[in-house]
Parts: C-alpha cells; sequence; structure tokens
C-alpha cells in the first residue's frame, strides 16, 4: 500500500491515546447511545453520507457488539483478531471482512504495528454495488439481505486476499477519498465497491469463512463461477487442483448439490452463450462455435439442434424475425 497512506493511518489518534493511557477502559460515549451493544451509524457517519471509513482503533479489546450499519474491515498491517459465532478469526494483510447489521462479534486489543480500516456504510450504498452483479451468487444473496428492510439474519463473509495488487490498489483508492471526505467521489466508490465484489466472484477461492454457506456449498458456488467466465475451457480438474478435492469426490458433491454433472453444466452453459451469440451479434455461426469451446462444428450443430430443435441458422431467424413483429406492434 502506498507509503503515505501507511504513514498516515499509524499516527496514533487523540482516541488511541486515551486507550494507552486508559487500559481495557472503553469510551462507550463514542460509539453507542441507545443501546450498549449496538454501535449507532449517527455517532460515526456524517448526515447525508452513505460511507465513511475510520481506522480501527488500537489499544483496547471491544467486547461483542453489533452495528445498525453494514462494517467492512480490510486489513492493511499486521493482524486483527475477531470472534463470531465462538471462531477466533485472525484477519492479516490483505483480508476482508463483511458484517451485515445482525452480526455479534468480539475484537481483541490491536497493537500499534496492527492497522485495519472499517469501511463504515448504510444499506443503500449498495444498491449500485448489487445492480452490477449477476443475482444467483453468494455475494449478491448477502447484499440483498442489507437492503431487506425486515430484521435481517446475521451474515457474515470472509475473504483471503493477501497477495491481491487489484483489490489492494481499489482500497487504497477508496480509503484515501473517503479519509479526504470528498463528497464528489461518492459515486465513484460506489462503482468500485461494485468492481470489488465482481472481481471477488472470479477469485471465490478467497472466500474461506462464511454464515451462510457450508464448505460443500461453497464449493458448488465456486464451480458455477468458475463456468461463468471459463466455460470455452473450462476443466473439473482445475476446480479439483484450487480446493484440494479428488475428481470422484468433486463430481460427486456437484451432481448431489446441483442435479447435474459438471459436464452438463458446462454444455448447459456453453449453449446458453451461443443463443446470446446468435441473437446479439452478427457473428457466424462458425465463429460462435468456436467462441464456446467447440473447434468440432458439427458436434456443436448436432448438439444445438438436439436441444433446440432447430439448426442455429434457423434459431436466429426465427428469433430476430419474432423480435422484429414485436416491435412493430
Amino acid at each position: 500500500m502506498n507509503a503515505a497512506l501507511m504513514e498516515r493511518l499509524r499516527q496514533i489518534s487523540p482516541e488511541e491515546a486515551y486507550y494507552r493511557s486508559h487500559p481495557g477502559w472503553v469510551r462507550q460515549e463514542l460509539y453507542t447511545s441507545d443501546q450498549p451493544e449496538e454501535i449507532d451509524q449517527k455517532l460515526l457517519l456524517s448526515k447525508g453520507k452513505l460511507i465513511t471509513v475510520r481506522p480501527h482503533s488500537r489499544f483496547v479489546a471491544f467486547p461483542a457488539h453489533r452495528h445498525n450499519y453494514v462494517e467492512m474491515m480490510y486489513v492493511c498491517h499486521g493482524t486483527i483478531t475477531h470472534w463470531i459465532d465462538g471462531q477466533r478469526l485472525i484477519l492479516k494483510p490483505g483480508d476482508f471482512l463483511l458484517l451485515n447489521q445482525r452480526v455479534m462479534h468480539a475484537i481483541e486489543e490491536a497493537g500499534e504495528e496492527d492497522i485495519g480500516i472499517n469501511f463504515i456504510a448504510l444499506p443503500e450504498f449498495f444498491e449500485l454495488p448489487l445492480q452490477m452483479l449477476h443475482r444467483k451468487n453468494v455475494i449478491a444473496d448477502f447484499l440483498q439481505h442489507l437492503l431487506r428492510r425486515d430484521a435481517p439474519n446475521a451474515h457474515y463473509l470472509l475473504f483471503r486476499l493477501g497477495g491481491d495488487t487489484f483489490v489492494e490498489n481499489m482500497m487504497e483508492n477508496m480509503i484515501s477519498s473517503l479519509l479526504q471526505d470528498d463528497r464528489n467521489e461518492d459515486e465513484i466508490n460506489r462503482y468500485s465497491m461494485g468492481i470489488v465484489f465482481l472481481h471477488l466472484l472470479n477469485h471465490m477461492d478467497t472466500l474461506t469463512q462464511s454464515s451462510t454457506l457450508d464448505y460443500d456449498e461453497l464449493v458448488v458456488q465456486s464451480t458455477l463461477t468458475y463456468l461463468d467466465t471459463n466455460y470455452k475451457t473450462a476443466q473439473l480438474s482445475q476446480i479439483a487442483n484450487d480446493f484440494h478435492q479428488s475428481l470422484s469426490v468433486l463430481s460427486r458433491l456437484i451432481h448431489e448439490k446441483t442435479g447435474s454433472t459438471f459436464q452438463e453444466l458446462l454444455l448447459q452453459k456453453r449453449f446458453e452463450k451461443a443463443k446470446s451469440f446468435l441473437l446479439d451479434t452478427d457473428l457466424s455461426v462458425e465463429e460462435i462455435a468456436r467462441a464456446v469451446g467447440y473447434e468440432n462444428q458439427s458436434f456443436f450443430f448436432r448438439q444445438f439442434k438436439k436441444r433446440y430443435h432447430q439448426t442455429p441458422r434457423r434459431f436466429r431467424q426465427t428469433h430476430r424475425t419474432a423480435a422484429i413483429l414485436d416491435d412493430g406492434k
């Protein structure tokens, strides 16, 4: 991370100086108002703002609490240790933790070289990032729960992103702009967070803790995300290597969770893409076959006709004619 920014984050705030001289004493009035176990966004977030950042306060342990806002923590240096549902989660540089409004957690005392950044956000901040995501994935599900007005269940996600320079650069930019309190950057930060989430969808293997998924579901979610972006060259062996699973165990798990084999899911994704190319582009059928992973044109034609009872060319003509007739009504 940028050296000047890190130097700024290392500076000891007046609040932290107090904790150094008053060991073990949490200044509750800085964080809570009506409910002692609930951190109040009104005390931390300026009126009219949807998001801000606050360096995590060092030299004191925070007892179990929740927030009436959405909290995200990104660790820049050292470690920050959380306790959630009886689990001790040690966050290291690059780790990214998302907590919704109902998660109860405690935080162990952080030392001088333990630098974490808290993003404090209202649910409305995530409306745009959600629009940028495909709807069937674990991150979109998390965001949808945030935006529901009825009391959501406790949900959290922990991504282990150490060494991911893309996310580090995005976080650095957002932290810098929010520390400067540049209101003109709010919309940019919403897009930036959406881009971070899109990046995470391609790296679901970094999601190591979740209150919403067990490990098997995580593997399947990662498989479906992998197929979305790698349908042309997808190999089951790649996922098996990423999750250190045998091919037989992984194949059985995918079938149990989805009702389909990996090969069936791959074919489904390829022909969904082929349909999209036929309707939305002027690529030739031969070019589309290659674009979705088939050098064997005859196999592509046979499989397409078997699925849709039409040749690719007839499918294109029929649906484009129907679209023209609908537009003319």
